[in-house]
């Protein structure tokens, strides 16, 4: 018989109690937030004990039909154990212990000695409200923990794998690294690897919270939780079960919910303290009046008593504030943003310096052709001739001039070409002399251009055809769409922004005069960054730190939050970041900043009223004026207003 399938540790105060869902050896086997099924009919036991309360009150004050002393035990017995068997064995078995300040004692104290002085409905009452409060708490706990498990649990039971020419089915633990899988559409991709298939287009909400499909090609990494949107594509595996992304993403959010923020330990540690305090405070409200009181009455004094015993229970602290970062948490993970605990939602609500990586943060890391200028040359043929010559070369910057021109280079007959080492290319393309590099190269041949171009900020290559300067193309990487937005809002919550780069301190200038970034550095190594960092620190900033490559993992391990950009960017970093962004959008930045101030906020909230409440009924009850009813409701009517105020957070907009 159980009051709650999930009655289980609300805010026993014990050394093994855990709110945070951690699995631990308590031989209670008390744990809030159990994954047990609950229904109405598996609560029968505490809706029978309701029944029995609400019928004897109607008799009593509806229909003034009272009982005497037996016929009320008669009744009334049952229906407490009903409703009070099992806080009734949680305390007996913590009493064996000698572990007496918890709640599931405090709570047989009082109700126990309701009966005792004859208050029979109320002791009954009480308890039934205390576990119908208990319930519902459960409830919360339970959909909170499901809610965000939900967000990322999408991994498939099953995956279609190529052996031998036949497709199997097969548990994904069970295909090995190399072999290849089919997704048909609709299907789930279950395992990390490559694309064989030409193209395909995948759905990756479930990785990075955004909806807009993903088109992908031939030799692009394609990642477990992705969905193939319109045809059958085949992949190859490149990552075992365990270890796909997704599965480390799931891990990280379970590992979230056991990593206790310091205002959960604070309320840890004040529990401990609290609750030994108010039953010395209810015994002293007892006996100590028989010392002033000339008219002293232990009965009425002993119902004080009971009072502050019940309204004193630290239920809705214990329990809506971990259910507050619990919502916190499932929040961020809606918006594509993974906070490896609930202490780094405290933590950036404390941040006010943003120090960030540029490449692949602020921007995309893809270089593209910016502009073409040319000199007295036909702009098309000169696109022509570049992209020809560079297409003989494996650089970046080659690639992009490359992908600008498209396929009209293609017919091109191109021939002897040369790596010149540090400065470019020479070749034959159409029969004219072509030279694409840097102005090094133009110097080395003597070919005069116009020397403007020495102060352009972004990358170029420049052109000369027949021993003629005939132009150039510059090359930059592209600022992400939002970043300049992320980086005023920044601004609009007094946050410092500080840029950190590896590129050419030009570039760098040019980036943050664009977005509106207050410091810049470029040309620097990693440990240069590092130093950066730790003079920020030494000047008392408190820093997230936002990279994307693994040569900002140790940047990112220094900082007071640790920010990964981009979930399915580099492991290295994603393992030692405190928080992962998985779409590489700057602007979570600035939703992390508001989801970790809002939980703060809802969390303060919760303990406001909590305290507020208890410490008014506390003195009513002192002063004879609350009786056991306004205690319980009181008691049992701010946690449930805790908890709802709590699971609201999962559906703010931020």
């Amino acid at each position: 018989m159980k009051v709650s399938n999930i009655h289980k540790d609300c805010c026993a105060i014990d050394e093994t109690h855990n709110h945070t869902h951690q699995v631990h050896s308590d031989d209670d086997g008390h744990n809030h937030g159990s994954e047990e099924p609950s229904n109405w009919l598996s609560h029968w036991p505490l809706l029978t004990s309701l029944a029995v309360v609400v019928v004897m009150m109607v008799l009593e004050y509806g229909f003034h039909i009272t009982f005497n002393t037996l016929t009320q035990l008669i009744i009334f017995i049952p229906a407490y154990l009903l409703a009070g068997y099992n806080v009734l064995n949680l305390a007996f078995r913590k009493a064996l212990r000698l572990d007496f300040f918890n709640e599931f004692f405090l709570m047989s104290v009082a109700t126990l000695g309701a009966f005792a002085i004859g208050s029979f409905s109320e002791g009954v009452a009480v308890m039934v409200f205390y576990s119908i409060g208990e319930w519902f708490q459960d409830s919360a706990v339970n959909n909170a923990k499901r809610s965000i498990k939900a967000l990322l649990d999408i991994r498939p039971d099953a995956v279609d794998v190529i052996r031998d020419g036949k497709v199997l089915t097969l548990a994904p633990a069970d295909v090995a690294i190399d072999e290849t899988i089919q997704i048909k559409p609709g299907e789930k991709v279950a395992l990390d690897g490559i694309l064989l298939s030409d193209k395909a287009t995948f759905n990756t909400a479930a990785l990075t919270g955004e909806s807009k499909p993903d088109n992908k090609t031939k030799g692009e990494n394609v990642l477990a939780g992705m969905i193939n949107l319109n045809q059958v594509t085949e992949v190859q595996v490149k990552a075992a079960f365990k270890d796909s992304k997704l599965s480390k993403i799931l891990e990280m959010v379970q590992d979230a919910t056991a990593r206790k923020s310091q205002t959960q330990l604070f309320i840890s540690r004040f529990a401990k303290v609290y609750t030994p305090i108010v039953f010395l405070l209810a015994v002293l409200l007892v006996a100590l009046p028989w010392f002033f009181v000339s008219d002293y009455v232990f009965r009425d004094w002993l119902y004080r008593g009971l009072v502050f015993l019940v309204i004193s229970c630290p239920c809705a602290l214990v329990v809506s504030i971990p259910l507050g970062y619990f919502g916190g948490i499932g929040l961020a993970s809606k918006k594509g943003i993974l906070f490896k605990g609930s202490n780094f939602l405290d933590v950036m609500t404390k941040v006010n310096t943003i120090v960030m990586d540029k490449t692949g943060t602020l921007t995309k890391g893809v270089f593209e052709v910016q502009k073409v200028v040319t000199n007295n040359f036909d702009e098309k043929e000169f696109v022509l001739l570049a992209a020809a010559i560079e297409s003989k070369s494996t650089h970046p910057i080659g690639l992009a001039v490359v992908n600008y021109a498209g396929g009209d280079f293609h017919n091109a007959t191109i021939t002897n070409v040369e790596e010149v080492a540090g400065h470019g290319l020479t070749g034959i393309v159409n029969g004219k002399l072509v030279l694409a590099g840097n102005t090094k190269l133009l110097k080395k041949f003597n070919i005069d251009y116009d020397k403007a171009i020495d102060s352009e900020a972004d990358t170029i290559v420049v052109l000369a055809v027949d021993s003629k300067y005939a132009g150039y193309i510059t090359i930059a990487d592209e600022i992400k769409e939002d970043a300049k937005q992320a980086i005023s809002d920044m601004h609009k919550l007094n946050i410092k922004t500080v840029m950190l780069s590896g590129d050419k301190q030009s570039v760098v200038v040019k980036v943050a005069g664009i977005l509106g970034i207050d410091h810049a550095y470029g040309d620097l190594l990693p440990e240069h960054k590092v130093e950066k960092v730790e003079q920020l620190k030494k000047e008392g900033k408190h820093i997230a730190f936002v990279g994307d490559g693994v040569n900002d993992a140790p940047v990112v391990a220094l900082a007071d939050a640790g920010i990964a950009m981009g979930g399915l960017g580099s492991d290295a970093t994603i393992e030692t970041a405190d928080i992962v962004i998985q779409n590489d959008q700057p602007s979570k930045i600035v939703t992390a900043i508001k989801i970790g101030k809002l939980t703060k906020n809802i969390v303060w909230q919760n303990i406001g009223l909590a305290m507020g409440v208890k410490i008014i009924v506390l003195l009513l009850g002192a002063g004879g004026v609350a009786t056991l009813w306004e205690a319980v409701i009181a008691d049992v009517g701010v946690a449930l207003l805790a908890i709802l105020n709590a699971v609201r957070i999962q559906r703010m907009n931020v």
